[in-house]
């Protein structure tokens, strides 16, 4: 399937590719099917891509990279709606915002994906150790003229 993206032109995606997030995402309730794009093979951060709005996609990563302690409790009328059999089958996703040289994670809104369903749902963590722009690493001035 053709996918047209403000950020990257028209990319194709395989049908099973496609993320459903049927409550859509914090602020954007409407929007409701996404796919994740890999970078690269050893990329630690992806793009979390609309597919009903061409100009929407965050960039998110595995807090886990960051954070080793870090997990989202998942309650089971939540594993309910995920179609979730068993924790394995989950991944956890935070959406990453650049402030000044800082990278940081929203890990009070962990996004909690199915990989086998390919359902998805952001919850909220009301564990106060854990921010909306928790600091995940500080980004060089090298890093980036490279990205650019």
């Amino acid at each position: 399937m053709d996918v047209r993206t403000t950020r990257f032109g028209v990319i194709e995606i395989a049908e099973d590719r496609v993320i459903t997030f049927p409550k859509g995402m914090l602020g954007f309730p409407g929007k409701t099917r996404w796919c994740l794009l890999q970078p690269g093979d050893d990329a630690c951060f992806f793009w979390l891509q609309s597919l009903d709005e061409p100009g929407l996609a965050f960039v998110v990563t595995d807090p886990t990279l960051f954070e080793p302690e870090y997990s989202a409790p998942i309650r089971s009328e939540q594993m309910e709606q995920l179609a979730l059999d068993k924790l394995e089958d989950a991944q956890v996703f935070v959406i990453v915002n650049k402030i000044d040289q800082q990278l940081t994670g929203n890990l009070q809104g962990p996004l909690i994906i199915n990989t086998l369903a390919r359902i998805g749902e952001q919850m909220v963590v009301a564990e106060k150790r854990w921010t909306t722009r928790h600091p995940l690493m500080k980004v060089d001035k090298a890093e980036q003229a490279a990205s650019a």
